[in-house]
């Protein structure tokens, strides 16, 4: 593809973000909802019967998540950021060329973060990528990384890995990062942070190794969150991976199993992540009028995996669990059962060796067609009640 139509690409692409929702009605004019809220159904009160009602029923949940949980996100800038490469080096241990560049956004004002790809050795033409806003955090940190690294090397994929901490602080300075120039803007850092993820893609779509069909995004924790809503709004993104990333994230506030943060803890504790709105659901959790299960359908019909710890009890795995199968129901709808999953393992909160692996599995399925050597399907509490008792209509004409 050439470059001046991948540019395009990313101007039509990026930041489709809804109207800022100023219509919707204040929290206690919400009707109370104790399951899981129905995607299909419309503000209208109809139903969505085809993919045409489901396309307007999206647009209705953005335009809700976004105004009552998130904010807005910054506006997408005309061009796509400039790259200053720092440093280039090869690693035979890991297989690949490890490159570190400077992102700038903008001219008077800037917006300026690190990006590390780090690219398979002897492969050519234009590769996946697995890209991450975690960088941060420091590489040493992410349990069994380099096994990790070494594996993404020797089957193709190009890993990049963005600091989200440089796009907005995380904590309550707005003087600092994208926000410093869009002062009115309502959105929080995770709203932040998503933004960066498509500035990112921004950058990767003007080079001629990477393949804009096979974008992964992925993020542990807060990252995972993060991770989960650019997935939700950027459409470039083919397969969204939310690692840990409890409340806020890929599991739902209204199921709470024990030793779990809920809505006023994350809320009271993290205020920054949050647009000021969502504090006026603390206690009133059922006037929320949508549920994480429907921020997984917004990735839908493209690819989702959620992946779970068992022994990380305040992330709510069980509650993962809740809207991995409830935003089935929408994937099902769609035609498309096949590219969700989800995969728990043993262990503490971290994204760990066994987490990129399942990564990997999925992603060599859902982009390449290749057989898995694990299901992406199995439960790990299969006896877990279902939060709702609606159903996917007939599948979408």
């Amino acid at each position: 593809m050439a470059k001046k139509k991948l540019v395009a690409i990313i101007l039509l692409a990026a930041s489709a973000a809804p109207g800022a929702g100023a219509d919707l009605p204040a929290v206690d004019r919400l009707p109370a909802v104790e399951q899981l809220p129905n995607p299909f159904l419309l503000q209208d009160g109809s139903r969505v019967k085809t993919k045409e009602d489901w396309a307007r029923r999206r647009d209705e949940l953005k335009a809700m998540i976004l105004y009552y949980e998130f904010g807005q996100l910054p506006p997408a800038p005309g061009s796509p950021p400039t790259a200053t490469e720092i440093s280039s080096a090869a690693s035979e241990e890991l297989g690949g060329t490890e490159n570190s560049l400077l992102l700038t956004l903008g001219k008077d004002k800037k917006v300026e973060y690190h990006l590390d790809l780090t690219i398979p050795k002897g492969k050519t033409g234009r590769l996946p990528v697995l890209l991450t806003g975690d960088l941060g955090w420091g590489k040493v940190k992410t349990k069994g990384r380099e096994g990790a690294v070494k594996e993404m090397m020797r089957r193709g994929y190009v890993l990049a890995e963005f600091n989200r901490e440089e796009v907005s602080p995380d904590g309550p300075d707005r003087t600092k990062g994208v926000y410093a120039l869009y002062p009115d803007c309502d959105g929080a850092a995770e709203a932040a942070w998503a933004w960066g993820y498509e500035r990112t893609i921004d950058y990767l779509l003007t080079r001629d190794d990477i393949d804009p069909a096979h974008i992964a995004a992925t993020g542990h924790s807060r990252g995972g969150k993060a991770a989960l809503l650019a997935g939700a709004l950027d459409e470039r993104i083919a397969l969204t991976c939310p690692n840990g990333s409890g409340a806020g994230g890929a599991r739902c506030y209204r199921f709470q199993a024990p030793k779990s943060e809920d809505l006023e803890a994350i809320a009271k504790r993290f205020p920054f992540w949050f647009t000021p709105r969502f504090q006026e659901f603390i206690g009133k959790v059922n006037r929320l009028p949508f549920d994480h299960h429907e921020i997984r359908a917004l990735v839908a019909p493209r690819a989702l995996l959620s992946t779970e710890a068992l022994g990380d009890l305040w992330a709510n795995p069980e509650g993962t669990q809740q809207t991995y199968t409830a935003a089935r129901e929408v994937y099902r709808f769609l035609g498309a059962a096949d590219r969700t999953g989800i995969h728990f393992r043993e262990g503490p909160h971290e994204q760990n060796l066994e987490d990129w692996t399942t990564l990997l599995n999925f992603a060599d399925k859902q982009f390449f067609g290749k057989a898995s050597p694990e299901p992406f399907d199995k439960l790990a509490f299969p006896d877990s009640p279902r939060q709702f008792s609606w159903a996917a209509p007939e599948a979408a004409k």
